[in-house]
């Protein structure tokens, strides 16, 4: 008996070298039109987003700080989706869903750089409606082409950071067989219950520094929306009010959208049946939401619809 747990003693602290996937569905008839379903996604995710890009930049009609942010905010959409989807479709196909330490890493760290980047991205789009709409007058000056790129720039940098700390902390710790996450991705929760190191600081990082993200961000955007709402009230006509705030509508629709999944995710209370809610989440945060956007900040822009004339 006593050599027996020496053996498993071993095995656990044997040095992993890659992980498993638990996958979306262990169901082979599942798997199959969840493939379709998330090709789908991934596709219209891809077209859309790239298409709104190459749109923006080529339309001499939306060459402006807002659709400047919005030709970002796309560009990094196609990527985040890309960071989970092609492997997620790729594991649908395989029965055995093994992924490197390194290869888990890498997407964890981008999987949370782009996600923290976006949450910076929307706070500077409200900053930029804050300005269009409360300073007009100095909108072209404080919102100059510069400034615009510093603070897409700035969104990288800062997201791309908080990701590093991230994933430096959890990839110093020590995995125990069997390496499983119970995840179709490499999500920082999950990888953390696989370790046998003590998890707390790590923890106590994605609390702390997550929940000062979401509540900065998401603060910015409320502070600058509670100024343009003021603003905006002491219009007189009814039309010059509806015309300011039309531009304002998709982008609290898309702030919305985003932040709710992260707050449904990461900050719920934990169900009997988590797991499985988990997944449905994840799904939605990581590749539903960014397939949206495009539709969210085109549906109700007349200016976009305009320039989407003059393109076809």
């Amino acid at each position: 008996v006593a050599l027996l747990e020496k053996m498993a003693e071993a095995n656990e602290t044997e040095q992993v070298t890659e992980l498993t996937l638990a996958g979306l569905t262990d169901d082979p008839r599942l798997k199959g039109p969840l493939f379709v379903l998330l090709l789908l996604i991934y596709f219209i995710t891809l077209s859309g987003n790239l298409g709104m890009v190459a749109l923006i930049r080529s339309s001499k009609q939306l060459q402006s700080p807002m659709y400047f942010f919005l030709s970002n905010l796309c560009l990094l959409d196609a990527c985040y989706s890309s960071v989970v989807a092609p492997r997620t479709l790729m594991n649908l196909l395989m029965e055995k869903k093994t992924i490197s330490l390194a290869g888990c890493a890498a997407q964890l760290f981008f999987f949370i750089g782009f996600g923290t980047t976006e949450c910076f991205l929307l706070a500077a789009m409200a900053y930029d409606r804050y300005t269009a709409i409360c300073n007009p007058l100095l909108y072209p000056s404080v919102m100059s082409h510069r400034v615009c790129i510093l603070l897409v720039a700035g969104s990288y940098v800062l997201g791309l950071l908080h990701s590093l700390v991230h994933t430096d902390f959890a990839f110093s710790l020590s995995f125990c067989w069997p390496a499983k996450v119970d995840d179709f991705y490499c999500e920082l929760m999950p990888v953390l219950a696989l370790s046998c190191s003590d998890t707390h600081v790590n923890r106590r990082l994605v609390f702390g520094l997550g929940g000062l993200v979401e509540t900065v961000t998401i603060l910015a955007v409320l502070v600058s929306y509670a100024f343009i709402l003021s603003a905006v009230s002491k219009i007189s006509s009814v039309k010059g009010r509806q015309k300011a705030f039309s531009t304002c509508t998709s982008h609290l629709a898309g702030v919305t959208t985003f932040h709710g999944s992260i707050l449904a995710l990461n900050f719920r209370p934990r169900p009997s049946d988590t797991l499985s809610t988990d997944k449905t989440f994840a799904v939605f945060y990581s590749l539903v939401v960014p397939m949206l956007n495009p539709l969210i900040y085109s549906l109700r822009n007349r200016e976009v619809k305009n320039a989407l004339r003059e393109f076809v």
